[in-house]
């Protein structure tokens, strides 16, 4: 779990929701186990941290899942897909327990069009399940069957702060790679910045782009822009409740939590349509929805927020009451439903979230 990311963390969070369940007990099975003894020392080297991860993960499997009635893989795409949720696939099927694949990336169209074997497994495993109508469409055009069973947000950690009047404080808690196009972000608030001075941003995260990311926030003359670097998820709720407005600008993505986190905090939204946010952010009901890469329209869609209050406060009600359906009272259901259609009342579950 110390993989920080939106899959670690509904895994996180759906694993502190079964404790202390009357009907399920989950535990976790890491994709990423510690290797033993000589094998340790491989991982401060690339390719040979891999192998020694795989030659730990493998056994560890086959010890744990003996013991559960069903498996649950969290699932991202590419080659991701072949060392973590296959894996898990394979070893379960061995010992004959049910699959719950739970795949959750947003550049599952590629995927799974240059994945014959990503294509393969998803129709071998029991039971499909995707966080948003984006995924479920996705799955479709190849045939394969799932269900949507959206993301918990967690509304006690994200409490309700009312914004009046709404500030010009800015953050992203998107991670700075390139499918997130945070360099976007830095542009749309270069122009906010021309017309609040005093504006400021927040940055949440890292990755390969952070060097690029401050260059360019250093080449546009901003100022009052924050690289927090990573943060824990049971912290991050501190720094939406600083914000006023939540704004992220990715390419590609499927149902980030983000942005239920802000709906949660009471943020006003800003984001590109990008996969499957339209599914969770209707444009001008829950939040306003931007072309891709557009930074002059993101710009123009904060500023609206900031001129317009009375528009702006029907789209924080509008999204905080949506948060309904992703609190753990409605998703429980949901996966009780899955589980009890594999196995019978009283069963266990391992997930490995990948």
């Amino acid at each position: 779990m110390n993989i920080l990311g939106g899959q670690a963390v509904q895994a996180d969070r759906l694993l502190r929701s079964w404790q202390n369940d009357d009907e399920v007990r989950a535990w976790l099975v890491p994709i990423n186990p510690e290797p033993p003894g000589p094998l340790g020392r491989a991982v401060r080297v690339k390719y040979a941290r891999t192998v020694a991860t795989q030659m730990t993960y493998w056994p560890l499997l086959l010890r744990e899942l003996r013991h559960a009635d069903l498996v649950h893989v969290f699932s991202a795409s590419y080659f991701s897909f072949l060392l973590a949720p296959l894996p898990a696939v394979l070893v379960a099927k061995l010992l004959g327990k049910p699959v719950v694949m739970n795949y959750r990336s947003g550049e599952a169209p590629d995927h799974l069009r240059r994945s014959a074997v990503a294509r393969a497994t998803l129709r071998w495993v029991d039971r499909n399940a995707v966080p948003s109508r984006f995924l479920h469409d996705v799955f479709a055009q190849f045939g394969i069957a799932s269900e949507i069973i959206p993301n918990i947000v967690d509304v006690d950690r994200f409490r309700f702060r009312r914004r009046d009047p709404l500030r010009p404080r800015l953050v992203s808690t998107r991670n700075f790679e390139e499918l997130y196009n945070v360099a976007c972000t830095l542009r749309t608030f270069r122009r906010v910045q021309d017309r609040w001075p005093e504006a400021t941003l927040t940055l949440v995260g890292g990755g390969s782009q952070e060097p690029a990311l401050r260059g360019l926030a250093s080449a546009l003359g901003l100022r009052h822009v924050t690289f927090v670097g990573r943060v824990a998820p049971d912290a991050i709720w501190r720094y939406y409740a600083d914000a006023d407005i939540y704004l992220q600008t990715p390419d590609i993505d499927n149902m980030p939590s983000s942005v239920l986190e802000a709906f949660a905090s009471g943020c006003a939204v800003v984001s590109t349509n990008a996969g499957g946010v339209p599914a969770i952010l209707t444009d001008g009901v829950h939040g306003l929805l931007v072309p891709a890469n557009d930074d002059a329209a993101a710009a123009a869609a904060i500023l609206r927020l900031l001129d317009e209050p009375d528009l702006s406060r029907r789209l924080i009600d509008a999204a905080v009451a949506s948060c309904a359906r992703y609190q753990w009272s409605a998703v429980r259901q949901q996966w009780i439903q899955v589980y009890r259609g594999l196995v019978q009342p009283g069963a266990t579950a391992a997930i490995t979230p990948a």
